[in-house]
């Protein structure tokens, strides 16, 4: 007999997990504080679809699957603490959610033997797999945004950037931090001038920064924001009537919550998108059947739908595709964090599956390897609807340039593993 789904929300570390539970996935959440507006909905996304895998197939494998919940503050301090409370209950897998956090736990997984997956955030040169055996970060990373970023804008002026002022708005944190190299770079490549603005946490003031965009009058804004930054950034370029068609924000600066408040102000922003939103999927069917109907949905339910929910359930449906593959591969339902790593690395999610899922056309399709941990690296670019108050896709996926990027992944992976003293697999 199977237990019953339990998803536990503890103040600081989280506790314990359901003793009877059979996978143990935690949610390294934040619903408190400066972040709260992007680890609330995609903690109630994550833990919506192991609900429903609980509720209408019996868990994954036959296994049920226990979601303890840590709130972490978006703090690394805390983030650190919930890994080390959690581990213990048989953990499978971590997804911080913060790159700050990441950064810290992957020593840790080199010893402990425990997977991370850092869909979209996280240290990018994870992607290179020969090095970091136990990170992933498909389908997409920061280096990959960056160049995504530039290849839209290179379509929107002839193929030429040359002459062009580009004005890059970030978190002045490791996160904020990781486009930047890969700026550079591009902005070399194709003759473009590059500013960097940091932004000091938690993000609500930003009067000089965009005084000087007023100033120097760039031709485009790219932003590297989370939390109230993004709304505040958002309002600001209102406030100075900067042309937010000419405003980019990552997928992590693409959410409702970082629109909404400005209002018409916000009209025109853009954004990378690592994925489709809104409810028009047949999966939202099931889950209205069996976790919002039944009373079940996680928080207060009222993000569902959004880019950030939608963006914890591709992060859950990912790590259970994974373990089915996991479960497959081990040959046993019950398995552990080492065969959650081997399912992680041999998974494939292609088109047929996610309409399966019912997510037909949702993201990219991806297969990772033992030396490809990062996936293709495409995004679509959306744009903001005042008016409709919605996300609307304006592109297709946009591949990444890998000429530059493969070398600066190659370099800095290298780096670390010289650095710890790792021997490069995948021969």
């Amino acid at each position: 007999m199977k237990t019953k789904f339990v998803s536990l929300v503890v103040a600081g570390i989280c506790a314990a997990a359901p003793a009877m539970a059979d996978l143990v996935i935690p949610n390294m959440s934040y619903r408190t504080g400066a972040y709260a507006p992007g680890g609330i909905p995609y903690a109630d996304g994550f833990n919506d679809y192991f609900t429903l895998l609980n509720a209408r197939d019996g868990g994954i494998g036959g296994e049920m699957v226990a979601v303890p919940e840590c709130e972490t503050a978006y703090n690394t301090e805390k983030g650190v603490e919930c890994y080390e409370a959690t581990k213990g209950l048989g953990s499978l897998v971590y997804n911080p959610l913060s790159t700050g956090i990441t950064y810290q736990l992957i020593p840790k997984a080199l010893v402990d033997h425990i997977p991370i997956y850092t869909p979209g955030y996280g240290r990018t040169s994870a992607a290179n797999g020969k090095v970091f055996e136990w990170v992933f970060n498909y389908p997409a990373n920061y280096w990959d945004g960056a160049s995504v970023a530039i290849k839209y804008l290179l379509d929107q002026n002839g193929g030429s950037l040359a002459g062009k002022k580009i004005a890059l708005i970030y978190h002045n944190s490791a996160y904020g931090k990781e486009p930047i190299r890969t700026l550079q770079d591009l902005a070399v490549k194709h003759g473009f001038t590059l500013t960097e603005l940091p932004v000091d946490a938690p993000g609500q003031e930003q009067k000089s920064q965009w005084l000087q965009i007023r100033r120097d009058k760039p031709d485009y804004v790219l932003m590297w924001g989370w939390g109230v930054m993004n709304a505040v950034a958002v309002q600001e370029a209102a406030n100075i009537k900067f042309p937010m068609e000419n405003f980019i924000g990552v997928w992590w600066s693409g959410s409702e919550n970082d629109v909404v408040p400005a209002g018409d102000g916000a009209n025109g922003y853009k954004s990378l998108a690592m994925h489709g939103t809104g409810m028009d999927y047949p999966l939202y069917a099931d889950l209205k059947t069996f976790v919002y109907d039944a009373g079940k949905a996680s928080g207060n339910g009222d993000q569902i739908g959004s880019v950030l929910y939608s963006r914890g359930v591709y992060a859950a449906m990912v790590i259970a595709e994974a373990a089915r593959k996991a479960q497959e591969l081990a040959g046993t339902s019950a398995i552990n964090a080492v065969q959650m790593r081997e399912g992680l690395e041999a998974l494939e999610i292609t088109e047929a599956r996610m309409a399966e899922l019912g997510l037909p056309n949702f993201g990219q399709p991806f297969a990772a390897s033992c030396s490809d941990h990062g996936g293709p690296g495409a995004a679509m670019v959306q744009q903001w609807d005042a008016t409709a108050k919605k996300w609307n896709l304006i592109t297709g996926f946009i591949a990444p340039d890998q000429e530059v990027l493969d070398p600066l992944i190659a370099a800095d992976s290298e780096a670390f593993a010289k650095e710890a003293g790792i021997t490069q697999r995948c021969n």
